[in-house]
């Protein structure tokens, strides 16, 4: 039997999550405020599990943040090997530092005759920070996306139908 929120709840968290864009956000402050998943994935009508995951990885990152090691930072360069098939072994430090675990994705680029890794987050930040450049106040990209997409949908329909209409008269 599910439990509804109440009037009350849901103003509290309409307040709460109130400018912000991503359910990701929305989440993470939901939780700070300490709402029960069940009760946020109830709110945003999502799954429990999407849920669970934002805040999982958001207690990760915070426990990587207070990690003792990381206070000073890894030293500024280290050297290292080049193994059997050409493999390069990342630092604990440094893949602690960029948020690389095991098995995950690293962005590798190669800068005129240097190599730079790029942890998955902070590539992607980057790339937010750059697009959200060029995005008005308030504007949705996959709102604008989901859009256009019925207009061209709705465009090939009607492209069809004239095509139709024009094989059944010739």
């Amino acid at each position: 039997m599910s439990k509804l929120l109440s009037k009350e709840q849901k103003n509290a968290m309409k307040q709460l999550c109130a400018g912000m864009k991503t359910k990701s956000d929305k989440i993470r402050t939901l939780g700070s405020a300490d709402y029960t998943r069940s009760d946020i994935a109830r709110f945003l009508d999502i799954r429990y599990q999407h849920v669970r995951n934002v805040l999982e990885r958001a207690k990760e990152k915070e426990e990587k943040k207070r990690s003792p090691e990381l206070e000073e930072g890894p030293p500024e360069q280290i050297w290292t090997q080049v193994g059997p098939d050409g493999r390069v072994v990342v630092p604990a430090a440094y893949r602690q530092f960029l948020g690389i675990e095991e098995g995950g994705p690293v962005l590798m680029m190669l800068d005129k005759e240097e190599v730079r890794l790029i942890g998955r987050d902070t590539a992607i930040a980057r790339v937010q920070d750059m697009v959200a450049k060029y995005v008005p106040e308030g504007v949705s990209l996959v709102d604008e996306l989901l859009a256009e997409r019925r207009r061209e949908v709705k465009r090939e329909e009607q492209e069809e139908g004239v095509v139709r209409v024009e094989r059944k008269h010739g």
